[in-house]
């Protein structure tokens, strides 16, 4: 039966061992980040992935393909291990598949990588990944001190920096270091980070002691994470008064009413066919027109979007009201609401 169905595959999903994605600069911490996970806390049994991207081992052809674990797995007196992955982080999670039931979670620590869709999209898409392990979160490590300064660099083609990328793309922001600047400082940064990515939450840390239970297991990269947002996150108020500046920002709509399914759909496959570069995250909760109650909401990295049935339908006599989070480049907000709002259904005039 279909409710049979739908609970086995509710029942896997919790199986899943959960990756936090973990990006930032040299220097914001992560190196300590890791120590102290390795080293100091008892609570959580986490294997760490240390990934150098863009550095691809020489000697990769001589490892033997048959290993049963990656070949320098340590292991810590608290139950955590740690490895660094040379090459293929595929091949690696697929040696630790066997031993994940040991972990609470996998936190992979990525240097130098301004984008992490292309491991999102392998987790996602191949299925022996897939059958092990979901993307819990992807968490940007940033530093106090030294935030703006890497936020404000001017990349020669005027691309997008790796700094504002990666507060871009996060579900999650650690601030670390707070202890190094002025109050007046740091809120001028938060303020600053909710211009570019006012959906992620802001933690802020010294030494880079994170409070692990607000980054790790809460499944918060989620088609249904946008549930969970502030609704005020979704007014354009404050858009007014400050002109925004930044080359990359987080642009929240909403609206009442119902939406075409077939001039949805082609709106977004236009959108990703021309933006996608552009579009770090995008997410939305839609009521469409002839699905009843059903509530849809999607989530997605680039033009990767994970779209389906929400847990919960619309109740009765809940407002039908449209919400979509746009985290890019170069968006213009009024014309995207414009567009989006010329899907609705209309109703035929007698």
């Amino acid at each position: 039966s279909d409710q049979a169905k739908l609970v086995t595959m509710a029942d896997n999903k919790e199986e899943l061992t959960p990756i936090t994605v973990i990006t930032g600069f040299l220097g914001a911490g992560k190196t300590t980040l890791v120590n102290y996970i390795l080293k100091e806390q008892n609570q959580w049994k986490i294997c760490v992935l240390e990934n150098e991207f863009g550095e691809v081992a020489i000697d990769d052809g001589l490892v033997a393909e048959s290993l049963d674990a990656p070949e320098d797995l340590i292991t810590m007196d608290n139950g955590c291990v740690c490895c660094s992955v040379r090459g293929d982080l595929v091949r690696t999670l697929g040696q630790l598949a066997s031993r994940r039931k040991d972990f609470d979670a996998i936190l992979l620590e990525t240097t130098g990588l301004a984008d992490p869709a292309p491991i999102v999209y392998t987790i996602q898409t191949n299925p022996k990944m897939s059958d092990s392990y979901r993307i819990d979160s992807i968490v940007c490590l940033a530093d106090c001190k030294h935030l703006e300064a890497h936020l404000d660099e001017k990349k020669p083609d005027g691309s997008v920096n790796e700094a504002l990328q990666q507060v871009a793309f996060a579900d999650k922001i650690l601030l670390n270091k707070v202890d190094l600047v002025t109050e007046e400082e740091k809120a001028k940064l938060e303020a600053r980070l909710r211009t570019i990515n006012k959906f992620a939450t802001v933690i802020e840390t010294e030494r880079s002691r994170a409070p692990l239970d607000k980054i790790l297991g809460l499944n918060s990269f989620n088609m249904e994470s946008i549930l969970n947002y502030d609704p005020n996150f979704f007014d354009d108020e404050d858009e007014k008064k400050i002109h925004n500046l930044e080359l990359v920002q987080s642009v929240g709509i909403k609206f009442e009413g119902n939406l075409h399914a077939q001039w949805f759909n082609m709106f977004m496959m236009d959108l990703l066919r021309e933006r996608a570069a552009d579009l770090y995250r995008t997410k939305g909760l839609l009521s469409f027109h002839g699905q009843g109650d059903t509530k849809f909401v999607f989530q997605g990295v680039h033009e990767q979007i994970n779209f389906g049935p929400a847990q919960k339908p619309w109740k009765e006599g809940e407002v039908r009201e449209n919400k979509f989070v746009f985290i890019g480049k170069n968006l213009d907000r009024a014309e995207l609401t414009k567009s989006l709002m010329e899907c609705l259904y209309k109703e035929e005039k007698k």
